[in-house]
């Protein structure tokens, strides 16, 4: 069974305790902080036979069918690849199984993650089943970016925000899942992640701390002209292009930060610090808004898996980085 995390306890209690449950749940909040956990729980729970004090009691016939991936009364839609969207047809095959009959007398669940990988017609073909699901089903979605849902599929769900771990929780979390980490080393991941505990600990099995490290030694050696854009852009090729589009914008906008408050702890990690600072120094507002600017659209191509020349796209980045220093 998933675990239910510390920070999700409370809400888990009321979710468990409801003596009726919604025909539909939006369980919503950033990635990494466990909602996918928290609605694994909440479908064993009420596909289970025999629960106990609240939870699936991993023991009936239902829990254990759903631990082999074979309970007839649970569907799962997920993008058939990461980052594909969820295909109108994949959502036909939802809606034909919730007008089924339950084959094991209880109710039947789906669980759609995420949401927002739904397009247009996708979400248009699931909104009657939203509206009035067969006997007695329970739709759980789950959304990483609720903004980016049709007000009609939010409008027909139970909408719940899913608690963020506190700074002491987060830290505590991946200290017991990474015991040969230093405190400081948790920081940093914890930053890299945004503060998301589960981003952090998928970031540091991806090795993004090794990564980070290999961008920012290039970044500093293409400001001292060591080294050509077209060449590092080379060099990052195990780096994926979202991680490096989120540092360079928060680098921008650090940059632009420092210039006009000339506070220094607005500078984010220790280890592009100096730099940003001789950057702030060293370049005018419009230019390091013009970038920033050309960072923002790129990095939304990027997350829309754009069909993009990789190698291009980062050394047009570069070249205008290496050109930040100077007038004009």
């Amino acid at each position: 069974m998933a675990e239910i995390y510390p920070w999700q306890a409370t809400l888990w209690q009321q979710l468990s305790g409801r003596p009726r449950h919604a025909h539909a749940y939006l369980l919503h909040g950033p990635a990494g902080i466990g909602k996918r956990a928290l609605a694994d729980n909440l479908a064993a729970l009420l596909l289970c036979q025999r629960p106990v004090d609240g939870r699936a009691c991993g023991q009936c016939k239902g829990c254990q069918l759903l631990v082999a991936g074979t309970h007839p009364d649970f569907f799962l839609l997920e993008p058939e690849e990461p980052e594909k969207p969820i295909r109108v047809d994949q959502v036909r095959e939802l809606v034909d199984f919730v007008v089924q009959t339950a084959q094991l007398g209880g109710r039947k669940v789906v669980l759609l993650e995420p949401a927002e990988a739904m397009n247009l017609n996708s979400a248009n073909a699931l909104l009657k089943s939203l509206e009035e699901p067969s006997g007695d089903t329970v739709l759980i979605l789950i959304s990483h970016q609720p903004s980016r849902l049709l007000p009609t599929i939010k409008s027909r769900c139970v909408q719940q925000a899913c608690p963020l771990p506190s700074a002491g929780q987060s830290r505590a979390f991946l200290a017991a899942a990474l015991p040969d980490e230093t405190p400081e080393a948790i920081d940093e991941l914890l930053a890299l992640a945004g503060g998301s505990p589960l981003t952090a600990l998928r970031l540091h099995g991806q090795g993004v701390r090794e990564q980070r490290a290999l961008v920012v030694e290039g970044v500093k050696k293409l400001l001292k002209q060591q080294i050509a854009p077209g060449q590092l852009a080379e060099s990052w090729s195990a780096v994926p292009l979202p991680l490096l589009f989120d540092w360079f914008c928060d680098w921008a906008l650090g940059i632009l930060r420092y210039q006009l408050t000339r506070d220094e702890a607005g500078l984010g990690l220790a280890d592009m610090r100096k730099v940003l600072q001789y950057l702030a120094e060293k370049s005018t507002q419009p230019k390091v808004m013009a970038i920033q600017d050309w960072l923002l659209e790129h990095r939304q191509k990027v997350l829309n898996k754009a069909n993009l020349n990789r190698a291009l796209l980062l050394e047009a980045l570069l070249a205008q980085w290496a050109s930040l220093p100077g007038a004009g």
